[in-house]
């Protein structure tokens, strides 16, 4: 029989700029009371279901970064390494950056702003490279090349530069005995479900997850899912997807 794994994947607490309904990507916003809240309650979730990692991986971005300090203050897990990359940021909105969702769609009609938003690889518009929001004028950025700072991106996108890190890094911690933690954003990790679930680029767009709710995959040795479910209560788990779904179609 091949050797079972667990990985645990988690999505930042709500943030300042998902309370607002703007374009947040990778604009540095901080989480809201009720995101930490989240996060505190994931943290106890896995510690009242015996849960520990000995590793843990997160963004460069605050809302993520600071999701996972609150959970391992809950399992008191501080000691334990955690690795921070850019290729676990959230999607880059490009122009979009700052932007309220309803506003544009006001500006740019409902169905433009839908193909922005969840067009497997569509565009949205391109952040100027002088602009001081673009990339490139951040030192956290300072050492990737050029062609690595996006000006903009497309989920499919977020794939491509996401996946390398999975293969190259958090796979190889997995097989090795690990038990691993992701906390980051909403479609870094749509992008790492296509991928392990095999989701079709069709059905990925329909896709969405909740903020603060653990994420448990059950792997083979061969790193592929047997089963995956949120950890929690059901009825709230429903209700938190329920949201995340009425939230998308009242933006539009």
């Amino acid at each position: 029989m091949r050797t079972a794994h667990k990985l645990v994947l988690l999505r930042h607490g709500q943030s300042e700029w998902n309370l607002e309904k703007r374009f947040t990507g990778w604009t540095d916003v901080d989480l809201t009371e009720k995101g930490k809240e989240e996060a505190r309650a994931a943290g106890r979730i896995l510690h009242e279901e015996g849960y520990t990692f000995d590793l843990a991986f997160t963004s460069v971005l605050r809302r993520a970064i600071k999701t996972l300090w609150i959970v391992q203050e809950e399992m008191n897990l501080e000691w334990i390494p955690v690795q921070k990359t850019w290729r676990l940021n959230e999607r880059h909105y490009g122009a979009l950056e700052g932007q309220s969702k309803l506003d544009t769609v006001a500006e740019y009609g409902e169905a433009q702003v839908e193909l922005w938003r969840r067009g497997y690889d569509v565009l949205p518009p391109s952040i100027d490279p002088d602009d001081p929001c673009h990339p490139r004028f951040d030192r956290r950025y300072g050492s990737l090349l050029p062609d690595e700072l996006p000006r903009c991106e497309s989920l499919e996108n977020v794939v491509e530069r996401m996946l390398p890190y999975w293969h190259q890094t958090i796979a190889p911690a997995i097989r090795s005995g690990e038990r691993v933690l992701v906390s980051a954003h909403g479609n870094t990790l749509r992008a790492l479900v296509k991928y392990l679930d095999s989701v079709s680029d069709r059905d990925i767009v329909g896709m969405n997850i909740p903020t603060g709710i653990p994420l448990v995959y059950e792997l083979d040795g061969d790193l592929r899912p047997t089963t995956s479910s949120y950890l929690g209560d059901k009825d709230k788990i429903q209700r938190a997807i329920e949201s995340v779904v009425q939230q998308v179609k009242t933006e539009r």
